[in-house]
């Protein structure tokens, strides 16, 4: 509504509706924003965890497979990597929370059996294997879980911005406008009771 808006009985009752319209949304805004931030504080605890048994999964990996170079010999190794097949089963969906779209990533897991022959090797270059498999399902995870904090910390900015603007801004500017009608009424009825005894005093020396 316009600040200038014609003192009017009609008219408070529009902006006092305009108020509690933008108190109601910076409530909802609010709430909304708390949510949030519960929900990303959620995924940033998941994202160390699994940042952290990447971490070990790794060494773990690497580990077996110097050992595995030392016993099967580099080259070797090398040609078996080359029969791992290239990873095509990643899916992404979405979901929402809040309005936010958060992704869904599925990736089917590893088949059980080998795509290498168990007895030209040794059980190092297995442990490796199954290691870095492991990393590969932890960093699918930790990537969806970065990409959703990512999302919610954006949402989140959006939120307390306009959050800011109702409490600021839009709740002030509605308050004044219906404190302003509330006085120009009130005078416009003070002076209208002035009006009214004066012109009974004048009636009441007319009939003297």
């Amino acid at each position: 509504m316009n600040l200038n808006t014609f003192p009017t009985k009609g008219n408070l009752i529009l902006a006092q509706n305009s108020l509690a319209l933008a108190k109601q949304g910076y409530e909802l805004m609010d709430k909304k924003r708390n949510i949030l931030i519960r929900e990303i504080m959620d995924l940033i605890a998941q994202a160390s965890e699994i940042q952290s048994e990447i971490d070990e999964t790794f060494r773990t990996a690497y580990q077996d497979l110097q050992r595995a170079n030392i016993e099967l010999g580099i080259n070797y190794v090398q040609e078996v990597s080359r029969t791992v097949p290239v990873e095509d089963s990643i899916r992404i969906k979405t979901r929402s929370i809040m309005g936010t779209e958060i992704p869904l990533v599925e990736c089917e897991p590893a088949p059980l059996h080998s795509v290498y022959s168990y007895y030209s090797t040794k059980p190092s270059l297995d442990r490796a294997k199954l290691a870095f498999e492991r990393v590969k399902s932890l960093t699918i995870r930790l990537s969806m879980v970065e990409n959703s904090a990512y999302r919610l910390a954006t949402n989140i900015k959006k939120t307390q911005k306009r959050a800011n603007a109702l409490k600021n801004i839009t709740i002030p500017t509605y308050e004044a406008l219906v404190g302003n009608i509330q006085n120009a009424l009130e005078e416009k009825e003070r002076e209208e009771f002035t009006r009214l005894k004066v012109i009974k005093r004048m009636q009441n020396k007319k009939m003297g």
